[in-house]
């Protein structure tokens, strides 16, 4: 094992902790941007470095397809590769295969799928995947599961839950180098209490170094996704990282954080920056709208990053539409936004304060008070009482 876990505070379910990896020391909760070929778009590795990313994640399914698994092996690793030397995360394929590609069939013995390159089959089982990823050599490596679609109901999930516990098997077996690398396994069962709860007891006797809490983020609503989150997160150890996959939602990471969840990545703050979206304490800030076209404020005069600290809602306008250095200011922004609420989070729950951060979070993002029930409830399952912070006059602020 290549990890080591240490947790530093507590309020409740939400915890800070030290996660030693062999490349970087990292401090939870945390944010992974996702670097799909091993860049995140219009952003420099020291850019990178500068906003304060501790783990990149990389998609296993890109990366094999080009530049090869085998040439990035041949020029000393991914970290090498792309001169980064924090850490990396790669995932297992699986996720890319099923929801980017047509015709792809799973089977026992694992994912069959169209080439993109020449349109011919192609297998990709939970061996090759794990070979795939130590040629690779991220830090930390995520098994093949069985993906299915969270809005699928019926016999498929509970066969996807079974196949993922199988898989997993087949993935510590090929692993060779669990010195080096660090195996998540994939906690699967859909919104099924029962089936998540067969896979966490099945999982966690396989004492891996960390756990995801896959299958979500995918259109569920939010009151099901927030209670599988609690379920998953109060079954696995507390001395293991929880990894909430494909959430990047400021709102979902703070709820996630409070029900004890540590990781997190998600494309939304780079895809939404391309769109010329920025996020901000209230939500969002939408640049291309013909209101910011005069408007000489920072995006968020309360945010200390390069963009703000240097242009203009005006300005980046202007690039919005016509210029790449656009989308890529807003990016860097973005980013920032999504790496210092890491911090806060951390920082908050450190210094015992956990739950000031939580409403003034939330006073800024909903000044009506009417936060969603759905946060209201999490929030309550959580151990946080947020109607303390929120007017009177809006039912305990919580709203539909």
């Amino acid at each position: 094992m290549a990890l080591r876990f240490e947790v530093l505070a507590r309020f409740n379910r939400a915890r800070a902790a030290r996660m030693t990896l062999p490349h970087f020391l990292c401090e939870t909760p945390l944010f992974m941007p996702v670097g799909t070929q091993g860049t995140i778009k219009g952003l420099t590795t020291s850019q990178l470095e500068e906003i304060g990313c501790q783990i990149i994640l990389g998609n296993t399914y890109h990366l094999a397809l080009r530049p090869t698994s085998e040439l990035i092996d041949e020029l000393g690793g991914l970290h090498k590769f792309m001169n980064w030397s924090r850490a990396l995360l790669t995932d297992s394929g699986g996720f890319q295969m099923v929801s980017l590609l047509h015709l792809a069939d799973i089977t026992e013995n694992g994912v069959t799928f169209q080439s993109p390159v020449d349109g011919n089959p192609m297998l990709l089982t939970p061996e090759e995947s794990i070979q795939i990823q130590n040629r690779i050599g991220a830090d930390i490596i995520m098994a093949l599961d069985d993906v299915v679609k969270t809005t699928t109901t019926g016999p498929r999930i509970e066969e996807a839950m079974y196949r993922t516990i199988r898989w997993i098997d087949r993935c510590i077996a090929a692993h060779q180098r669990p010195g080096e690398q660090n195996l998540f396994a994939i906690v699967q069962g859909g919104l099924d209490p029962v089936l998540r709860d067969i896979c966490v007891k099945a999982l966690t006797e396989r004492n891996l170094p960390g756990y995801a809490i896959g299958g979500l983020a995918g259109g569920e609503d939010k009151d099901s996704f927030w209670r599988v989150v609690a379920q998953c997160t109060a079954a696995l150890p507390e001395d293991k990282p929880r990894y909430v996959m494909g959430v990047g939602y400021p709102l979902d990471i703070v709820v996630c954080s409070a029900l004890g969840a540590d990781m997190y990545d998600c494309v939304y703050p780079t895809r939404t920056a391309r769109f010329g979206t920025a996020l901000v304490p209230e939500g969002v800030l939408k640049l291309k709208h013909k209101a910011m076209a005069e408007d000489i404020r920072p995006i968020d005069p309360t945010c200390a990053c390069m963009v703000c600290r240097t242009y203009s809602r005006a300005y980046i306008h202007a690039l919005v539409t016509k210029d790449a250095m656009g989308s890529q200011l807003l990016s860097y922004h973005n980013l920032y936004y999504m790496l210092q609420l890491s911090r806060d989070l951390h920082n908050s729950i450190i210094q015992g304060r956990f739950p000031e951060f939580v409403c003034d979070f939330l006073k800024k993002m909903f000044p009506k008070g009417d936060v969603p029930k759905w946060v209201c409830n999490a929030m309550e399952v959580a151990g946080i009482d947020i109607a303390a912070c929120l007017p009177p006059s809006s039912s305990r602020g919580c709203g539909a």
